[in-house]
């Protein structure tokens, strides 16, 4: 309950009004200085009060703002920490799938070599038999030039170290001999210029290490490029084939 300073003041003045004695007015006067200091020392406190009160009031509504942004600090703070769950969760399951592609992709590799050996097993069987093949169509072309198909052999060398062609390199060419006389045969299905050309240094090798130079050179090819033809023929090479490739 607050202080009613008029109503103070009404009842100092009206103490010193009645009063009769000097004495009397001079304590009269004494009260109303002190009501006086009174008052105006009260109404500072007050200011300050109400100051103190503003200033608490803003420091709370400051706290309140803080408590609220603690709070969804705290939030945040809880679905990040579950994002971070969820993304180990992930990381977790890349990994086994990773490692998982890992071991399909060794069994894959290792599958692939073993692909690799059994189909080089097949194609040089498959070579084998599209050669006699081969031979078979143009039999009698063949046997026109002097050369019986069932009859040609084949003949494999491999140069170590390079005396002949290149440390290494795999001389092999088809040889038929008869009363005397070679002939040293290459067979294509698809004769290309470098099949000629390489079929030209593999038959001067094959002289050098037989020891004897072959009567006739013959490229038997199914189909044949028309610059590999033209090769052939400059290099003293008989060609016998099906069609010409322009």
């Amino acid at each position: 309950m607050g202080l009613d300073w008029g109503r103070l003041e009404e009842v100092v003045e009206r103490a010193v009004r009645r009063a009769r004695s000097e004495e009397l007015r001079e304590m009269a006067d004494a009260v109303k200085a002190l009501a006086d200091y009174m008052k105006t020392g009260f109404q500072e406190v007050n200011k300050r009060l109400e100051a103190h009160e503003k200033l608490l009031e803003e420091h709370n509504r400051r706290l309140e703002e803080l408590t609220k942004a603690v709070a969804e600090l705290g939030k945040r703070l809880e679905e990040l920490g579950k994002r971070v769950e969820e993304q180990g969760r992930i990381l977790a399951e890349h990994s086994r799938v990773l490692a998982e592609h890992g071991r399909r992709l060794d069994e894959l590799t290792k599958a692939v070599a073993e692909l690799k050996v059994a189909m080089g097993s097949l194609g040089r069987r498959w070579g084998r038999d599209l050669e006699r093949t081969v031979l078979e169509i143009y039999r009698d072309a063949l046997e026109k030039r002097g050369v019986e198909p069932g009859r040609v052999e084949k003949f494999v060398y491999t140069d170590v170290d390079g005396r002949y062609l290149r440390p290494g390199a795999r001389i092999e060419v088809d040889v038929y001999i008869r009363d005397g006389r070679t002939y040293l045969l290459g067979v294509k299905s698809h004769a290309e210029l470098e099949d000629v050309e390489w079929f030209a240094e593999k038959a001067q090798a094959a002289e050098k290490i037989l020891g004897r130079r072959a009567d006739r050179l013959i490229i038997v090819a199914v189909n044949i490029d028309k610059e590999a033809l033209e090769r052939a023929s400059q290099l003293g090479i008989d060609a016998v084939y099906g069609a010409v490739i322009e």
